[in-house]
């Protein structure tokens, strides 16, 4: 038991200063599961043992939950406090009812089982599919839509938006900027370290930064989104880690979840979340300039409408 103790008071240290900001009961796993990896020592046991079996968590008193985890009630009631909740009994209710909720959706299978060579592809179809819902509904209660709604504001009035990304995250600002371009707004989306850290360098008050990272740490990232930062530009991070270097920096932040799966590691499994984050911005932005945004929608369908195949038309 010392030995728990000792280890609980060294990541106590951090967690219990900046408890995790939870909107209500829902989304305690989803909260659990993003801040797993800023946890240490006892208390990331105990996170580690809640998400391996949320039913079983849900059932347990404080005493057994900290015998199946190697800790102590005290570390329980800490990681409670830093969960959000006012005790283990507020716990165990919002994960009872989180994990009610996902029975009553369908969600059966079990998606933190590995995915096997030999599997069917219908297998492997129902665990992607129930991996990706999962990581929906848990971004859905991380996405705080306040913070949406001012880079919708900032980006709807701004003359340049720059757009950074690296890898798999490139990939997705890409699409961002797609969309945003199809409807009037001047954006750029930059991979390049060194071209993007100039583009950032002619960004001013007005301007805004996108910086995407699912870990928040791509150092390229984080140069490309603090130079536009030190210029006036209004910084904006998308990530799923909300103390992450990248969000640290950022004026706004808007958080994703993932859920790994065989050959899919978090990286590759937060792209969906990503997306529909983006596609909710890229709408808001629209909403916020609907008279340009439809005109150059249109403006830009017809441009491209020549080029479609004929209806009647055989290859």
């Amino acid at each position: 038991m010392a030995e728990h103790e000792a280890d609980t008071t060294a990541a106590t240290a951090v967690v219990d200063a900046e408890p995790v900001d939870r909107r209500g009961a829902d989304g305690v796993l989803a909260r659990v599961r993003a801040g797993v990896g800023e946890l240490t020592g006892a208390l990331r046991r105990v996170a580690e043992q809640v998400l391996s079996d949320p039913e079983a968590a849900a059932r347990a008193t404080i005493v057994e939950l900290a015998e199946r985890s190697g800790t102590s009630p005290a570390t329980i009631t800490r990681f409670c406090r830093a969960m959000g909740f006012d005790g283990y009994a507020d716990l165990r209710l919002g994960i009872a009812s989180e994990t009610g909720r996902a029975r009553s959706a369908g969600w059966t299978v079990d998606i933190g089982r590995e995915i096997q060579p030999g599997d069917p592809l219908a297998r492997v179809l129902d665990q992607i599919m129930a991996a990706d819902t999962r990581a929906m509904h848990d971004t859905a209660t991380l996405l705080d839509l306040a913070e949406v709604e001012r880079a919708a504001v900032a980006i709807a009035g701004a003359a340049r938006v720059n757009i950074f990304g690296a890898s798999g995250s490139a990939l997705v600002g890409e699409e961002m900027q797609f969309s945003l371009h199809r409807i009037g707004v001047a954006a750029w989306a930059w991979s390049d370290v060194h071209e993007g850290l100039a583009s950032a360098a002619l960004l001013g008050v007005g301007d805004v930064a996108l910086g995407i990272s699912h870990t928040g740490q791509t150092r390229e990232t984080i140069e490309m989104l603090a130079e536009a930062g030190s210029r006036g530009a209004t910084t904006v991070a998308l990530t799923g880690f909300p103390r992450s270097p990248l969000a640290e920096l950022a004026d706004i932040v808007l958080l994703t979840a993932s859920q790994a799966t065989t050959f899919r590691p978090d990286a590759l499994s937060a792209r969906h979340p990503q997306l529909v984050v983006l596609d909710l911005l890229y709408i808001a932005v629209a909403q916020r300039t609907h008279d340009r945004a439809h005109a150059a929608f249109r403006r830009t369908a017809q441009a491209v409408d020549g080029h479609k195949a004929a209806k009647g038309t055989t290859s």
